[in-house]
Parts: C-alpha cells; sequence; structure tokens
C-alpha cells in the first residue's frame, strides 16, 4: 500500500479512535446528527479521499476507501453511513464531465467544505432504488422534478443531493436521469423524522421534492441514462462501502465482548467470564467470521481497482456476504454477553442494532441473492 493511502488510513484511525469513538453512544441515545464526528472527518481531509488530485482531493481508490471506511465504522457506524453515501454521491459528480459545477463541487468536497449524498429511493418503487416512479416534466431549457424520496442519509444536512427521476417522456422504469440539487432548492424538503433501530444518528429520513427547477446545466448523467451511472459507478461503491461499514461493525462487536469476557467476574468462583471454554469458543468464530469478511473484502476493491471479468459478480457477493456476517457476528455478541448487553450497558448492544440496517438495505441481501444467481446462470440482473 502506498505512503499516501497509509497517511489517510492513519488519520481515519486518529479521527475514530478520538472523536468517534466518544461521541458515538451519545448520537445513538438522542437519535442526534453526529456534527463533531462530521467536522473532524472534513478537518482530516476524509471527504475527499476519492477526489482526482488535479482538484485538490487525495485520488485514492476502492481499497483506501474501503479500510477508511471500516475503521470509521467501527467505532461510529452512523458516521460511517453518512461518509459512504457522501463518497457515493462524489463518485456521480466525479464522473458528470458534462456538469458545469462538477470542478467547483469537488474543489469544495476536496477542501472539507461539501458533503453529498444520494437521494434514489421512493415510496413507490421501495428497495427498487434503481427504478424511480417520479417523473421530470419538461419546462423550458430545464425539467420540474416532484418526487417522495425515501431513506434519503444526512437528509437537511447534505450540502448537495444525487437525484433519480424518470426522464421527462420516459416510459420504460430505468429510464431514469441523475440531478445535482443544492441543499436550500425551493420546494426540496425533509418530510419527516428519523426513528430507526440502529444507525440512528444518520438522518436517514424522507424528503420531498415538490416542483424543484432543475435545469439543463444540472443533469449529472445522460437524458435518460440514469441507470447506467446507477449499475456502473453507484452500485459498485454502494456494494463496497456497505459491506465496509458491515465489517466495521462485526469488528466493533468483537472487541466489545472480548472486553466484556476479561474484565466480568464470576465472582463466586473468583474468575472472570474469558474462564469459560464455550464463550472463548463463541469470541473465537466472531473473529474468524470478521477476518474472513474483511479478506473477502480486500479482495473485492483490488477487482474494482483491476476489473476482472467476474467483478461484478464479486460485487455483488459483497454486501450480502458482509452484511448477513455482522447480524451473525453481533448475535452471537449479544448472546455471550447476556443480560448486560440486552439492558443496554455495552456497546455490542448498539452492534446488535446497527447491524440490522444493511440485510434491509437496497439492495436487500434478497435481492443480491438473486442477482448473484442470475449472474453465476448467465441471466441479465435486469
Amino acid at each position: 500500500m502506498s505512503q499516501p493511502a497509509e497517511r489517510y488510513i492513519a488519520h481515519a484511525t486518529l479521527v475514530a479512535n478520538d472523536v468517534l469513538a466518544k461521541h458515538a453512544a451519545d448520537v445513538d441515545r438522542q437519535a442526534r446528527w453526529p456534527s463533531e464526528s462530521l467536522a473532524a472527518v472534513a478537518q482530516a481531509g476524509l471527504l475527499g479521499l476519492t477526489v482526482p488530485a488535479t482538484l485538490g482531493g487525495a485520488a485514492q481508490g476502492p481499497r483506501t476507501f474501503a479500510t477508511v471506511l471500516s475503521t470509521l465504522a467501527e467505532q461510529c457506524a452512523s458516521s460511517g453511513m453518512i461518509y459512504f453515501m457522501h463518497i457515493c454521491g462524489t463518485q456521480v459528480i466525479a464522473g458528470a464531465s458534462n456538469f458545469g459545477q462538477r470542478d467547483d463541487v469537488l474543489k469544495a468536497i476536496a477542501a472539507g467544505k461539501h458533503l453529498s449524498t444520494l437521494a434514489f429511493s421512493e415510496k413507490g418503487s421501495r428497495s427498487h432504488f434503481w427504478a424511480p416512479v417520479s417523473q421530470a416534466k419538461a419546462a423550458g431549457d430545464g425539467c420540474k422534478l416532484s418526487a417522495d424520496k425515501s431513506w434519503v442519509t444526512s437528509a437537511g444536512h447534505a450540502d448537495s443531493y444525487v437525484v433519480s427521476t424518470l426522464a421527462a417522456g420516459a416510459t420504460g422504469p430505468t429510464a431514469s436521469t441523475l440531478y445535482f440539487v443544492p441543499k436550500g432548492a425551493p420546494g426540496f424538503t425533509v418530510a419527516g423524522q428519523w426513528t430507526g433501530l440502529g444507525l440512528r444518528g444518520n438522518a436517514s429520513t424522507p424528503m420531498k421534492l415538490d416542483n424543484v427547477s432543475v435545469s439543463s446545466t444540472d443533469r449529472i448523467s445522460g437524458e435518460g441514462e440514469g441507470f447506467g451511472v446507477m449499475l456502473n459507478t453507484v452500485l459498485p461503491w454502494f456494494q463496497l462501502g456497505s459491506a465496509a461499514v458491515a465489517i466495521g461493525i462485526a469488528r466493533s462487536a468483537v472487541n466489545g465482548t472480548r472486553k466484556h469476557l476479561s474484565e466480568a467476574k464470576l465472582e463466586h468462583l473468583g474468575q472472570s467470564l474469558s474462564s469459560l471454554p464455550n464463550l472463548r469458543a463463541e469470541l473465537a468464530k466472531m473473529q474468524i467470521i470478521t477476518d474472513t469478511q474483511s479478506a473477502f473484502l480486500n479482495h473485492v476493491a483490488g477487482k474494482m481497482e483491476n476489473p476482472q471479468p467476474d467483478t461484478m459478480l464479486a460485487v455483488l457477493e459483497s454486501k450480502a456476504a458482509a452484511t448477513e456476517a455482522a447480524l451473525e457476528v453481533t448475535d452471537r455478541a449479544m448472546r455471550v454477553c447476556g443480560g448486560t448487553a440486552f439492558s443496554g450497558r455495552l456497546p455490542v448492544e448498539r452492534n446488535f442494532r446497527d447491524a440490522r440496517a444493511g440485510s434491509v438495505m437496497a439492495p436487500t441481501s434478497d435481492v443480491l441473492y438473486d442477482f448473484i444467481g442470475k449472474a453465476l446462470l448467465g441471466i441479465p440482473l435486469f
């Protein structure tokens, strides 16, 4: 790994341990925006991790991103999710060569002054985020956008949103266009509150677009070509990021369980819980599962950096494998830590709740299993 990559990973480790870890419990308890953590991430130069060097960014690839993200998510999964969705938005903007504001936005991101996110999912199409039911209406040299967006991470906090909608006049469910919509655009409002089971600090609330005006210069995909950007740009980074967050959560659960076994006492026996072989065996299983997924994540990131015929297959596998592994690891953590965890007195209880998000986040594990099966059988995904 190159020295610049090591430097950014070191920055992420310092920020995660000194800032995110300090505020994670309070962020979860109050379901509040992790402002201190996001400020530290920005100050560390991590918002521009994948922005080209010519625009002030770090120009890092999937491997560095996955390591940085899992490091952040290990201490605060909500902050990790916000960061991960920002990088997905950044990648779309970076690839929008005809977007007039592209360079200025990317420079602001690299300077730690701009947070982006995706606004894809809609109430009507639910987890099929690639098929918006909203449709742009032509208006002069631009369009009017109206949509009920759901699960918008960083809703109301991000500086920009990558918004999907069916192109004006489109008849097919995947003939979408992506638009850059800035924070505060008239008619674009937060439409609810976020009270999720886990990831309680990432503000994944619904947002409503009510005749939001966009011009042709706000397009960040070709007209009717948004689906291609979703499949070729967003999906790989989204899958990798989801897996990295899941691994961070699993790693946190392993460390929390190890700490509990070392410190909790069976006072009548004068022994710690670590003296029980069945609990040590459970901890070992948790470690093996987490290490296996970490190695696979690095493997997938390598395939993204050096594409091969089976890269998409590995990408599809990554989120399903890691999120389901996080469910198993955190379930074992709750069982091992018992009543102390169930009462909420250990971080593993937060890990358990946070891990639940990944399997139901589109594309869900069940959808991904179908995609993977199709890919293995040579059947088109869509």
